[in-house]
């Protein structure tokens, strides 16, 4: 099969763009937001919180980005399951961006001194959490895509598999079982290390990889 002109600079792209979802990620919700879980802190932190809501923007649109890119570079080794990795994927970006509204919102309850902002602050989290399943599927979609066609290695595309599995299951617990969920959230570190190699992959080698799969797949 031809090898398109562009897929190794959208493969490129999209691994750069997927670093900087992860820099921003990791920055707003984790450094800059982390310890932000009361009234008092969101409105003493106003300025950093304002930083991280703009890290979350910049987030859903690189992950927009990243969607549709994968989405041109494999299509042509899995035209189905491509397109379904691209939506799931763009719904988790649609739902994370719309959950910036109750992020929005905790800033105001909390400058206003209302109550609320916990209330507010537990709903952003629990939709960041329904956006992440979505994603989810996305991840297990990407790496049977991948583990089929030989383009990735196979312990990398286990651990994107595997990161799959952990966001539907902390999707799940915090739905069903919120009480649960701290004894959870040790296992998100499965999906940082793994999302990371990825995106460091697609940046240094997946775009000669994906080009050689296909090169050599069945027309």
């Amino acid at each position: 099969m031809s090898v398109s002109p562009f897929i190794p600079a959208q493969a490129r792209l999209a691994g750069l763009l997927y670093l900087v979802i992860i820099v921003a990620g990791v920055w707003g919700e984790g450094l800059a937001r982390g310890g932000m879980t009361t009234a008092t802190a969101v409105r003493e932190g106003a300025g950093l919180y304002r930083l991280a809501m703009g890290a979350d923007l910049l987030m859903a649109l690189c992950d927009a980005g990243v969607a549709v890119l994968l989405y041109l570079a494999l299509r042509p080794l899995a035209p189905a399951a491509a397109l379904g990795a691209m939506v799931f994927r763009l719904i988790q970006t649609a739902v994370i961006a719309a959950n910036m509204i109750v992020t929005a919102a905790a800033l105001m309850l909390a400058g206003a001194d209302l109550p609320g902002v916990e209330v507010a602050l537990d709903l952003r989290a629990l939709g960041y959490d329904i956006g992440l399943a979505f994603f989810g599927i996305c991840n297990l979609l990407m790496a049977a895509i991948f583990l089929r066609e030989n383009a990735l290695p196979n312990p990398l595309g286990g651990a994107l598999g595997l990161s799959g599995l952990i966001y539907l299951a902390g999707g799940a617990v915090h739905l069903l079982a919120p009480a649960a969920l701290a004894s959870v959230q040790p296992a998100y570190l499965v999906p940082l290390v793994a999302e990371t190699a990825f995106a460091l992959w697609l940046l240094l080698r997946g775009a000669r990889s994906i080009a050689a799969a296909i090169a050599t797949a069945p027309h």
